[in-house]
């Protein structure tokens, strides 16, 4: 990745680390859409798709966009 990168100098990527996806803040957002919408879904078209992914960011942004306040109560590990 970081070889195809390279020529790429407009294109900063910050890698995070495979056992820590918690820190990687879109795949908590994108799980969240898959469950609310994407799982069991069937749509007749790719337009549907789109509309219905679409409703579902601007309904999330009109009344659940709020940052992610971290919580973590189990036992504590040094990795």
């Amino acid at each position: 990745m970081k070889a195809w990168l390279k020529p790429k100098r407009k294109i900063t990527m910050h890698f995070t680390p495979t056992y820590s996806s918690w820190l990687n803040q879109i795949e908590i957002w994108f799980n969240m859409l898959t469950k609310d919408v994407l799982k069991n879904g069937v749509w007749k078209s790719t337009k549907q798709l789109v509309d219905q992914i679409m409703e579902y960011i601007r309904t999330y942004n009109e009344q659940r966009a709020a940052p992610f306040k971290w919580t973590y109560a189990g036992k504590i590990r040094v990795v």
